[in-house]
């Protein structure tokens, strides 16, 4: 059963806006790859984070909206958390 997802999460801001935007479509692409249907992407841009995380004090924000079941969901988190570029994730059921 398919359930509405948001997930957001924070990249590291040493990268270019081209980088950032190849990261979000690699991700974007994994959750496809692994069966879910990517929505609206939302780029909130460079902005400065509520507390330091490991000395940085920036970040790059995006808020993804998807369709997926929870063993997706789960996997797409799992490889947020591995991901050296994304400094935090946060995965959220819209439907709860």
């Amino acid at each position: 059963m398919t359930t509405d997802y948001e997930v957001t999460y924070i990249v590291r801001p040493n990268l270019e806006e081209a980088e950032v935007d190849t990261r979000v479509e690699a991700i974007a692409e994994q959750l496809r790859g692994n069966g879910g249907a990517p929505g609206d992407i939302e780029k909130m841009g460079k902005r400065r984070l509520a507390y330091e995380i490991n000395d940085v004090r920036e970040g790059y924000y995006v808020v993804m909206k998807f369709k997926s079941d929870a063993a997706q969901a789960k996997e797409l988190e799992r490889q947020l958390r591995l991901n050296e570029d994304v400094m935090r994730q946060l995965l959220i059921n819209l439907n709860d």
